[in-house]
């Protein structure tokens, strides 16, 4: 069964974009960019231009300015200060409690838990540097972030807080730290981002692992890109309020058995074909070298009160269309405020034909005849720097702006 049309004109418009974020997502896995610094560029003593490849100590320059111009000129270089301030160190990850007991979560096939694969380690510190790029003008008010792939753990603090190892499989991005125990003040205080601009946004993010059946072995996702937009439905860009602190909800629903659900959704992107199709509930079998990008949205609407309601979803609600013409799409009553519509797209390469076949999430613990992703589903717990977050919002969103996958729309960017 095919996707609702809603879910599918959202498919659509929001592919448009990906052409722009994806070299920036690709970036991200791969430290941000051999030019960039790896260090806060506010320090105020001498830089040293080294070798990436090598490790070796190239020059040293007055400042980081006139480090990077030498970087630029050739692969492999990069700058750090002469000597690193102790509070610019990166932070290291909070180490994952340990599982006292293997979760047996999952019932309709194995997965092979004795080495999961690591993920980015992040960096510990604010990324970002002045920038005289402007936004350009859209119809839609748009801000993306791509973030590296972090660990992978049987823990959902938001479902499940405070009893490691009781959840499927999740794939976590974001916060290096999150695990069972995470709360609201840890998120926006502790852990590595293995997003771009690090600690600007130490936000959550989590998804079912994707299982290759035939192997019993956790896929590691290829990039992941998380949009914050005005949205579809709501307009003008000017009702959407930035994102409170200490916010966290679930979109999709991990015990769904049968096609059809709204909020999440697969397709093919790219590859020897150039495929843009197989929109659906179900994970695709898409050629071999293309993507299958699972997409997850979240509702709109918050009740402008509760940070978190008992089942994770009552305190926050998608819009609702007018039954009388025009027709119009709004927040209901009982949820207000509108926040950014906050989007989930996750990439996993197919490597070789038919390989996707054997594909299935986590959380998929129904019956094996029928296809695997119905139960698709996200989690997001919010760990902006609130000064961040309101700027981008106003800077993007409500400023009807795309600020494509870097820009804060104020004259800084994320590296």
């Amino acid at each position: 069964m095919d996707l609702p049309i809603s879910t599918r004109r959202f498919f659509k418009r929001s592919l448009a974009t990906i052409a722009v974020a994806l070299p920036f997502a690709a970036s991200a896995q791969s430290q941000y960019g051999h030019v960039r610094s790896e260090f806060p560029t506010g320090y105020a003593g001498p830089w040293q231009l080294f070798s990436t490849a090598s490790g070796l100590d190239l020059a040293v320059y007055a400042d980081f300015t006139a480090c990077r111009q030498a970087a630029v000129t050739g692969p492999d270089m990069a700058c750090k200060p002469v000597t690193s301030p102790d509070n610019d160190t990166p932070l290291p990850p909070v180490v994952q409690p340990p599982m006292t007991t293997m979760p047996m979560m999952n019932g309709a096939f194995a997965i092979d838990a004795s080495a999961l694969p690591k993920g980015s380690s992040g960096v510990g510190y604010d990324r970002l540097q002045p920038t005289s790029e402007v936004a350009p003008p859209s119809d839609i008010g748009a801000f993306r972030i791509p973030c590296a792939f972090s660990h992978m753990a049987f823990d959902d603090p938001i479902v499940f807080p405070g009893r490691p190892g009781a959840s499927h499989l999740h794939t976590f991005f974001g916060n290096t730290g999150t695990n069972a125990m995470s709360t609201a003040e840890s998120i926006r205080g502790s852990g590595n981002s293995t997003c771009l601009g690090g600690t600007i946004n130490r936000t959550a993010y989590w998804v079912p692992t994707m299982i290759d059946t035939a192997t019993g072995k956790p896929i590691v996702p290829d990039a992941a890109i998380f949009y914050y937009k005005q949205g579809y439905m709501l307009s003008p860009s000017s009702i959407i309020h930035a994102l409170p602190q200490g916010l966290r909800m679930v979109a999709g629903d991990p015990t769904n058995n049968k096609p059809g659900a709204s909020a999440v959704g697969f397709k093919c992107i790219g590859g020897p074909n150039n495929s843009n199709d197989q929109y659906g509930s179900a994970i695709p079998n898409c050629d071999a070298g293309a993507s299958v990008v699972s997409t997850v949205s979240f509702p709109q609407c918050w009740d402008g009160v509760n940070l978190d309601s008992p089942d994770h979803k009552s305190h926050v609600h998608y819009p609702v269309q007018d039954q009388n013409p025009p027709f119009l799409w709004s927040c209901p009553a009982t949820h207000p405020v509108a926040i950014p519509q906050i989007t989930f797209n996750i990439y996993y390469t197919v490597q070789t034909k038919d390989a996707a076949k054997a594909w299935r999430l986590a959380s998929d613990t129904y019956d094996r005849s029928l296809p695997g992703g119905y139960s698709s589903h996200g989690d997001w717990f919010n760990g902006w720097e609130k000064a961040i977050s309101d700027a981008w919002a106003a800077g993007c969103v409500q400023a009807s702006r795309d600020c494509h996958a870097h820009l804060l729309g104020d004259g800084r960017m994320m590296y």
